[in-house]
């Protein structure tokens, strides 16, 4: 291509000349951002950041590319790691505002651009502002906290939790064995043998907290909890629970708990459950505190009896919930769900492999040479394989089986997304480890 007429294939081939240029690179970077090439950008950043690894603006404009790509929780690992250092510009509170609304976190999302805008005002973003009812758009008593306070009564919603009847079990979740264990001492046994857990005075419920990298199966494990068992499911995201509206938010909690109460034996499975029980220390709207509050009220089982209804949750970020949740009683077992071991791995490959055309393909060398993938990253290989396998195929004009070349071509431009997140947790685990919550997370790093 000639680079008179393509920008960018001319930043390019200056880079080649001079690959150590940090602005020259920033600039291709920005570049391809706004023509809509995130995926691109993204390369480029992460070789700038090699370059400047404490660069904010250079951390800062990858945050921009993963949030395109809606790779939100890398981004949020990037933005909270900016924020959290002397001297963060306003724009990081801007794009922090952007993240946590993206969570449903409309109240932090407040208070976020509420201190970008107090910082700089320069950076205010009128859609940003229209949003979350920040900014003299808005007239006092309108918008509070992002959360709608009106004189009229709250209009009342038709709010119908789903419940499914999973047929997914420990059997088609491959590895794992230790979480199993656990998941069925705490939850299954006592289904199972009532009178057993009766003798002893054990009553039959509680949480569990499963903790660990994105795409390393907690949801799976949780919906194969319930098929164990055939007890109904229950799954709360974010959106499910938070409302514009003052008080309508503890009400839909309330009824998602009370609807489990009435269809026991019943798992109710909180994803993400860092954006509806993070730290209260940590947040500057009383609107949420109140809701971690409701949220702790449903779990101790005061007002109502929560027999029968067992709790699990999920999160990337356990150092972000609030340690309340980890009362007896409470999320009380918190297990850690590493990405998959090498069986695991070929069993994830096996499974995705199923009913496509193949030949006599070799699982378990594939397995070993992907240490550190999570279940997500392999699904992602044999997409990547099947995809190069089509383009051959459609070019034959005939059906042609993937192969182990095909897997280990697809391996060599992969990269374990789990790195990232296993950054953040070491320090967590070697530094804030309060009571050998993160001990797991030693072990797995072989640092303990």
């Amino acid at each position: 291509m000639n680079s008179d007429l393509d920008p960018i294939e001319g930043l390019r081939e200056a880079l080649r000349l001079s690959p150590e240029n940090l602005p020259l690179r920033l600039h291709l970077s920005r570049s391809l951002m706004r023509l809509g090439r995130h995926a691109e950008a993204e390369v480029e950043l992460l070789a700038a950041l090699t370059l400047a690894p404490a660069d904010p603006d250079v951390k800062l404009d990858l945050a921009s590319a993963y949030l395109r790509q809606e790779k939100i929780s890398q981004a949020m690992v990037i933005v909270e790691d900016v924020v959290g250092k002397r001297d963060a510009p306003a724009t990081a509170y801007v794009l922090y505002a952007r993240l946590l609304l993206r969570e449903n976190d409309v109240p932090g999302a407040v208070a976020q651009y509420k201190l970008a805008l107090e910082m700089d005002e320069s950076v205010a973003d009128a859609e940003l502002g229209q949003q979350l009812g920040v900014g003299d758009d808005h007239a006092d008593g309108e918008v509070f906290e992002g959360r709608v306070r009106s004189s009229q009564e709250t209009p009342a919603g038709d709010f119908d939790p789903e419940i499914e009847r999973p047929s997914t079990t420990f059997a088609d979740v491959g590895g794992m064995a230790e979480v199993k264990e656990e998941i069925s001492m705490k939850i299954l046994y006592p289904l199972q043998h009532p009178e057993m857990y009766k003798a002893y005075g054990k009553a039959i419920g509680g949480g569990i907290l499963m903790y660990g990298p994105p795409g390393c199966g907690k949801t799976y494990l949780a919906r194969a909890t319930a098929g164990e068992i055939g007890a109904g499911f229950i799954s709360v995201g974010i959106s499910d629970v938070l409302e514009m509206w003052t008080g309508q938010s503890e009400r839909n909690l309330h009824e998602l708990f009370d609807h489990a109460r009435h269809n026991t034996p019943c798992v109710l499975f909180f994803d993400e459950v860092d954006a509806l029980g993070g730290r209260r220390s940590d947040m500057n709207s009383g609107s949420g505190r109140q809701l971690i509050n409701q949220f702790l009220s449903e779990m101790d089982g005061v007002e109502y009896s929560n027999e029968g209804v067992l709790v699990l949750a999920a999160t990337n970020a356990p150092w972000h919930v609030d340690p309340a949740f980890r009362r007896p009683g409470r999320f009380d077992q918190v297990l850690f769900v590493p990405p998959p071991d090498a069986p695991a791995r070929a069993e994830v490959l096996d499974i995705h492999l199923r009913g496509k055309p193949q030949d006599q393909i070799d699982l378990q060398p594939l397995a070993k040479r992907t240490e550190g993938f999570s279940g997500a990253d392999m699904k992602a290989i044999v997409d990547l394989a099947i995809e190069g396998k089509l383009r051959e195929a459609m070019k034959a004009g005939t059906r042609l089986p993937i192969t182990n070349k095909d897997l280990v071509a697809a391996v060599k431009k992969m990269k374990p997304t789990t790195r990232e997140w296993f950054s953040t947790a070491r320090n967590y685990a070697l530094y804030s480890n309060q009571g050998g919550v993160y001990d797991a997370v030693l072990k797995y790093l072989k640092l303990q």
